[in-house]
């Protein structure tokens, strides 16, 4: 019997597309409220920004765990659990009397949000015909960066009109529309992908913990702020038990009956190669995304209003070329479109060694047009690829292992730009101990080109797993023994 539809379940796929859109908000729309919220709580910005580490630790540490789980016992319930935490979440956080209290319900918000993740493309994937992974995942983003487009201007207008913690109680109807859409499609018996026949899987709940375990800690050297709190001595310790933690870690899943991340999927080359462009890719598209910010406010002075326009371009042309990439996906495998958006995000890069102190606002809106258009034609090819290609009872841990990358990215990428412009900037500026500061403007403009030129580098690395995937049509590997 199949394990996919005829027919495209359109119930299934709005439901899909609603968590995308849903999670894409929330991410965008809580940044642009970090200063309001700072002066209304009565805290600095460095403790308000532990409301954002928060969310994210949760996602990246959560998303594979709550993925297998619902492999082994059904995805659709954590789905619905994630919109219920959600809508609760939000009404906790416009609520909050303190920092110390939003912090914690955003930490709840962050689990309703990786339940949620751990789902959506392989529900989306579930709910169209066989061979239709490409557009399932194009729905998916178009649905994930509708919602990161509309976040930031959004959060601005209710900011401007009404007040910080309408931003909150405005997504309250978003997460019951989910909660709703979850409980009509729960009522229609559904074709699932499940484990093979036999006894269901057992949950390995120490490979859980120490995944979790893992993930938190990588977060949290990885990022700038939680190092700093930390301080060098705890940040070496760390550095070492996450190591020994490591080690451990793989040791168990290689003798565990039914390990939380199976390491025999990694020999499963389009999913492998998949995975190592992502990483690559996402990590240098956010070193971009840390730096442009500086040269475009603190270098060629225009507003930060002008820069948010400026932003616009990628995801828009993101949204519009996602589904034209799935479709080409359909047709002909995901390794001619995601190396085409690898393509045209090495010549975002291209572009942004050519900027200047004085460069016209027209470059830096290419780089983000140039961005848009590589991240419509890689992600949705791409994350069909990892998700896809693997068997049919792994695809919830594949999903969440998108959602992991993704974070991890996010901040290898801020660490990795502040390092790099660090450097660069002592070299250029000729002082030891400088820290990079546009108030430098030809030091700092010849620091963003270098970290450009090694972003660009490590492009050419990721050109070489996007062509190595394959160029077949996606089809779901064996279950590994």
């Amino acid at each position: 019997m199949s394990l996919v539809p005829a027919r495209t379940d359109r119930l299934l796929l709005a439901n899909a597309i609603m968590g995308q859109f849903l999670t894409g908000v929330a991410t965008r729309i809580f940044i642009v409220s970090l200063p309001t919220l700072a002066v209304a709580l009565n805290t600095d910005i460095i403790a308000i920004s532990w409301a954002l580490i928060v969310y994210q630790l949760a996602g990246i540490s959560l998303s594979v765990v709550f993925g297998r789980l619902g492999d082994i016992h059904g995805r659709y319930t954590i789905y619905g659990l994630g919109f219920a935490i959600m809508t609760v979440s939000f009404v906790l956080c416009g609520l909050a009397p303190n920092a110390f209290l939003l912090i914690v319900f955003r930490l709840v918000q962050g689990l309703g949000a990786a339940m949620i993740a751990s789902a959506t493309r392989v529900l989306a994937m579930e709910s169209m015909p066989e061979h239709a992974q490409g557009r399932a995942n194009g729905y998916m983003t178009m649905g994930f960066h509708s919602g990161l487009l509309i976040g930031p201007p959004l959060g601005g207008l209710v900011i401007d009109l009404l007040d910080w913690r309408w931003i909150f109680f405005l997504m309250v109807p978003m997460g019951v529309l989910g909660v709703v859409l979850t409980v009509l499609r729960a009522r229609k018996p559904r074709a699932t992908a499940t484990a093979p026949a036999g006894r269901a899987p057992s949950i390995d709940y120490l490979g859980a913990a120490l995944l979790i375990a893992l993930t938190v800690m990588l977060t949290l050297l990885l990022d700038r702020r939680s190092v700093e709190a930390l301080g060098s001595e705890r940040a070496a310790v760390m550095a070492l038990v996450f190591a020994g933690t490591l080690v451990g870690f793989l040791a168990h899943e290689r003798r565990t009956v039914s390990p939380v991340v199976n390491l025999a999927l990694f020999k499963i080359r389009m999913f492998t190669f998949s995975v190592l462009s992502l990483l690559l890719i996402a990590t240098t598209i956010s070193v971009m995304s840390f730096l442009m910010p500086f040269y475009i406010q603190d270098v060629l002075h225009f507003s930060p209003s002008f820069m948010g326009l400026i932003f616009l371009a990628a995801p828009v042309f993101t949204v519009g070329l996602a589904a034209v990439s799935g479709r080409l996906t359909d047709r002909v495998g995901p390794r001619i479109p995601a190396s085409f958006g690898v393509l045209a995000t090495m010549a975002a890069f291209a572009i942004g060694l050519l900027l200047r102190v004085d460069s016209h606002w027209i470059l830096p809106t290419l780089m983000m047009v140039l961005l848009g258009v590589g991240s419509g034609f890689f992600n949705t090819p791409n994350q069909a690829a990892i998700i896809g290609s693997v068997p049919r009872e792994y695809r919830g841990f594949a999903t969440g292992m998108v959602q992991t990358i993704f974070g991890i990215s996010a901040l290898l990428g801020i660490s990795l730009g502040g390092v790099l412009l660090t450097l660069a900037f002592r070299y250029y500026s000729g002082v030891a101990d400088a820290t990079p500061s546009p108030a430098n403007p030809r030091a700092f403009v010849a620091s963003m080109n270098l970290a450009y030129l090694a972003c660009l580098l490590l492009m050419v690395v990721a050109l070489f797993p996007s062509f190595l995937r394959g160029g077949t049509k996606i089809e779901a590997a064996a279950s590994p023994s």
